[in-house]
């Protein structure tokens, strides 16, 4: 049997084919894996976010009943493992046949873990508040 001589240089090109498909495959297994990370810890920092963002509300509520009672409104507090820094100013004003008031300008800023850290996490806060 006599074999074309199109065919004789063929042999070994189907490896060369399957070799290129696992490299291909491998490749796009180790990006897969690699957008799975991403999105696991993108989830991970939104929600560390939302929590500091409550702690931060949570210190303006802090700051504003300490305001209420004449109590300095200044301080540092932990909410959970965040550290919640409370500032706070006030200025008076009256307003025709109302008699002079306070308002106090109230900011929290909740951290978590230390500036420079893959954990790190920081939301500000801010609110104004007037007491008769």
């Amino acid at each position: 049997m006599k074999i074309s001589p199109l065919l004789k240089n063929d042999s070994g090109f189907t490896l060369v084919q399957a070799i290129f498909i696992v490299v291909v495959l491998a490749l796009l297994g180790t990006a897969m894996m690699r957008l799975i990370g991403v999105q696991s810890s993108t989830s991970t920092f939104a929600l560390q976010g939302a929590r500091a963002y409550q702690a931060a509300r949570s210190g303006l509520e802090w700051g504003a009943a300490r305001a209420k009672t004449g109590d300095s409104c200044s301080g540092t507090m932990t909410v959970e493992d965040f550290t919640v820094t409370v500032t706070c100013s006030s200025q008076q004003f009256t307003e025709g046949p109302i008699g002079p008031y306070d308002v106090y300008r109230i900011n929290a800023v909740a951290t978590y873990a230390s500036y420079g850290s893959p954990d790190f996490v920081s939301r500000r806060a801010e609110m104004k508040v007037g007491f008769p």
